[in-house]
């Protein structure tokens, strides 16, 4: 999660700084799922499962200057309910995190496209069976291993005004996770739909 916080740090200090020039300010949130590649012989040959499905929940941020309609966002987006991992009775949960250089051109009065791409780290926690020492976890009591890779992101969103300051856009994200040996892909693609809020419009 270091790499999470560093993340959240550079883009808070970012925020305030830009937010006095009168860039656009945008929060969303969202959910959708993953969708990867299945080789049909997983199962048969204890290969590493494809890394798909699941209900992720994901947060952004992001800030568009007023002329050129280019910014930065962050957004992360984890496994709501932790997935079954096979052969070995662990549960995992994945963790993706990334700051994108983001374009923002406006289509219409109410509609706008956000492309993005940039980098982030893709973080899979994994949980023991329940008979370990944190079993019930106390204060620091860590009851998961950790497994992080260095991954680059694309991205593809069709932005709506429907009222006001509020919008919602489906989304698309690809995700080329480095070495993502766990898994039986590096290639990941994400599909959302996201509600958010323009705090602050150039």
């Amino acid at each position: 999660m270091r790499q999470f916080a560093l993340f959240v740090s550079a883009f808070t200090v970012l925020l305030a700084s830009l937010a006095h020039a009168q860039n656009q300010v945008d929060i969303a949130a969202g959910g959708g799922t993953l969708l990867s590649a299945t080789q049909p012989t997983d199962s048969a040959n204890l290969q590493a499962p494809a890394e798909k499905n699941g209900t992720y929940i994901n947060l952004s941020g992001d800030v568009v200057g007023a002329k050129r309609h280019l910014g930065l966002q962050l957004e992360t987006a984890w496994r709501y309910h932790k997935g079954n991992y096979p052969n070995n009775g662990e549960k995992y949960r994945p963790f993706l995190t990334d700051l994108n250089v983001l374009y923002q051109p406006r289509l219409s009065k109410k509609f706008s496209a956000d492309l993005m791409g940039g980098l982030g780290i893709a973080t899979t926690r994994f949980y023991g069976l329940s008979s370990g020492p944190c079993s019930n976890p106390v204060i620091g009591c860590i009851n998961y291993t950790g497994s992080n890779h260095f991954m680059e992101d694309l991205g593809a969103g069709l932005r709506y005004n429907f009222w006001r300051r509020f919008f919602v856009r489906p989304e698309i994200h690809y995700y080329h996770i480095q070495n993502n040996q766990e898994f039986n892909s590096d290639n990941v693609f994400r599909a959302s739909v996201s509600l958010g809020f323009t705090i602050h419009r150039n």
